[in-house]
């Protein structure tokens, strides 16, 4: 291409020639701040509680104790191991009622679980409100972790001495 200025020729990437968008706070949706962006903002944390309270009140009202509800663990019907998570709903069941003792007792790393997510789930929806984003940077030492903390439970509560965690 002789003769052409190379400074004239500009290359435009689409989306970033459009006005406003040098501007913090701008052309970005839910970043503002007035009743509906926060509501809109809370929409997805509000439609999450409500899947994880109707699944709770399913299991609160059809207790897992009666036979013939919920399918059997495969594992344990085939193999008689306990996974990690036998005895859940169990859990979730005295929980709901209000039974912390019987909750720990059927599944300790399930009421570990259910305040975790209440932990976390406060904390998205406070980062919500306010507008900042929520990031969850899981590495792989945590990852790690949380997989060994499984394995070991499982394994002791299959072992003779781990019949306290059997549900």
């Amino acid at each position: 291409m002789r003769g052409v200025n190379a400074e004239s020729q500009r290359v435009t990437r689409p989306g970033t020639d459009r006005p406003g968008t040098d501007r913090p706070g701008t052309d970005r949706p839910g970043t503002g701040t007035g009743p509906t962006a926060v509501l809109r903002r809370l929409a997805v944390p509000g439609g999450v509680l409500a899947a994880v309270v109707g699944a709770f009140a399913y299991v609160g009202a059809v207790d897992p104790n009666q036979p013939g509800h919920y399918p059997v663990c495969p594992l344990l019907r085939f193999t008689g191991v306990y996974c990690p998570g036998c005895g859940g709903l169990r859990s979730a069941h005295a929980f709901v009622h209000g039974d912390l003792s019987a909750a720990l007792t059927d599944n300790a790393v399930a009421v570990l679980g259910y305040l975790v997510f209440a932990a976390l789930w406060t904390f998205w929806v406070v980062r919500a409100a306010r507008g900042r984003p929520v990031r969850f940077d899981l590495g792989p030492v945590h990852l790690w972790s949380v997989g060994a903390l499984l394995l070991v439970f499982t394994v002791v509560r299959n072992l003779p001495f781990g019949g306290w965690l059997h549900p």
